[in-house]
């Protein structure tokens, strides 16, 4: 192991990429993992798509309000260290996920500036980082970030990403999982996933069919299991 335990690769507009981060989080806490919280644009990762063809109308300005949030993170970690993007992401997407259905679409004009105020103050950061929403000065290196990711995996992927001892250890999308595991069941599932990807002949394990994330802001709890065919929402066809 490295001093980094786990590189998370993450679109703070991702759905998937925020359950699996919840779940990381707890085996962090179970295994003293150390985390890296690394940057990926699902806006960049699609900006060769035709999003009308391939994705919902809300699709695209929710995308690009996820780089423009990005575009914050990559100053908060330059200026305030990566501890400081520990504390934003969970702040700033448990808004987006954990709130009321309707509560903080990003796709809404303004809706993003809203979310990242309250999650400044929250943690303690300056108000003022809300005015790099609009700087595409740091685009580049995020499109840097999303490339270093897919060069670790390939490119018909999506997020999260996850990065397991590295630099030499095993990277892979996923694992994309539609609801909290238990305390208990998280460090099993930790246990299985990384034995599995860790495998040195492992290549794919694939499931089209998956059920709504759990997460309040899509009207769904675990009494309310939906489950929907190649759902969009964030992990899956991103890019095609």
């Amino acid at each position: 192991m490295s001093d980094r335990d786990v590189r998370f690769w993450f679109d703070p507009v991702c759905p998937f990429a925020w359950l699996t981060s919840r779940w990381v989080r707890t085996v962090q806490s179970q295994r003293d993992l150390q985390v890296e919280w690394s940057l990926i644009s699902l806006r960049l990762l699609n900006k060769h798509v035709d999003y009308d063809a391939q994705f919902p109308p809300e699709y695209e300005a929710g995308h690009t309000a996820g780089l423009h949030l990005l575009r914050v993170f990559a100053h908060v970690r330059d200026d305030h260290g990566p501890d400081a993007v520990a504390r934003l992401y969970p702040a700033v997407s448990g808004r987006i996920f954990d709130s009321a259905p309707g509560t903080f679409d990003t796709h809404r004009p303004g809706v993003a500036r809203r979310v990242l105020a309250e999650a400044l103050d929250d943690v303690g950061l300056p108000a003022g980082l809300v005015d790099h929403l609009d700087d595409a000065s740091r685009d580049a290196q995020i499109q840097s970030e999303t490339d270093e990711a897919l060069a670790l995996t390939g490119k018909d992927v999506g997020t999260p990403i996850l990065h397991i001892a590295p630099p030499e250890g095993a990277a892979f999308f996923g694992p994309v999982i539609s609801r909290l595991p238990s305390d208990e069941d998280a460090g099993r599932l930790w246990d299985h996933v990384v034995g599995l990807a860790t495998f040195p002949g492992f290549a794919e394990l694939k499931r089209s069919l998956r059920e709504l994330p759990q997460l309040r802001a899509l009207g769904v709890d675990d009494d309310e299991v939906g489950v929907q065919e190649d759902w969009h929402g964030g992990s899956r066809r991103q890019h095609r």
